[in-house]
């Protein structure tokens, strides 16, 4: 999937000149937590979130930095920090610049680069204009859209097995030589040996993701590798 798959395309907007209680009550009347900032011609300026709102001196939140830390910021970064817990514009306190992906950027990236920059959204651009955003909730629905549906069509247990064991040879952490999957009435029964309780994790998770599965029973048998020991079988009761 791409950005332009999941993103949102009516996206609200602020120019560098509205005020900021206009973007405080978009964000609320709508409610999201961030508006990108647009200038006349339709280029993207910047975003103004609500983390730009926080430290205001209307409710006591702006940041008074002690003597000694007022003269290592200097009268300079002083003077932005006052602009921004006392401007009255959106240009005045919003962060400038912008991180944006392309509609062919695949998601992976754009995880990828949410997760990298701390960032909740990205702006979707083309040839230099706004034409979507991507947030978190945007990729919930998407998650949402793809999950199995609870009413989906009866699998076969011969076809959930086969299906199983192909995610199995997929996935190289799986000690595939000493796995066994039977299934019965779409409830599977995990056997074999594993060396790890991450890798019994993922095997329970490997197979209740399957289509058609109801129940997965864990017969699996965990020995730590160094010492040949049986750590605990937590066997899912039948």
């Amino acid at each position: 999937m791409n950005a332009a798959d999941v993103m949102t395309r009516n996206v609200l907007t602020v120019l560098p000149s509205d005020s900021i209680e206009l973007a405080a009550r978009l964000m609320l009347d709508y409610p999201i937590s961030g508006l990108p900032v647009v200038d006349s011609a339709g280029a993207v300026r910047g975003m103004i979130t609500e983390g730009d709102l926080l430290k205001r001196t209307e409710v006591g939140t702006e940041p008074v930095p002690s003597r000694w830390r007022a003269l290592w910021l200097g009268p300079t970064r002083l003077a932005e920090r006052y602009v921004h817990s006392h401007g009255r514009t959106v240009e005045e306190i919003m962060t400038p610049g912008i991180i944006s992906v392309t509609e062919q950027t695949p998601l992976a990236q754009v995880v990828a680069l949410m997760e990298s920059r701390n960032i909740k959204r990205v702006a979707v651009l083309r040839d230099q204009r706004l034409v979507g955003i991507i947030s978190r909730a945007d990729l919930l629905r998407a998650l949402e859209r793809l999950l199995p549906a609870s009413d989906a069509p009866a699998i076969s247990d011969a076809a959930i097995r086969a299906a199983i064991l192909q995610e199995l040879r997929r996935q190289a952490w799986v000690p595939r030589e000493y796995i066994d999957v039977s299934v019965e009435n779409g409830t599977v029964e995990l056997r074999g040996v594993v060396t790890s309780q991450p890798i019994r994790d993922g095997l329970r998770v490997l197979a209740e993701n399957t289509p058609g599965v109801k129940r997965v029973v864990d017969q699996l048998i965990w020995i730590e590798p160094y010492t040949g020991m049986t750590v605990d079988s937590q066997a899912t009761p039948p």
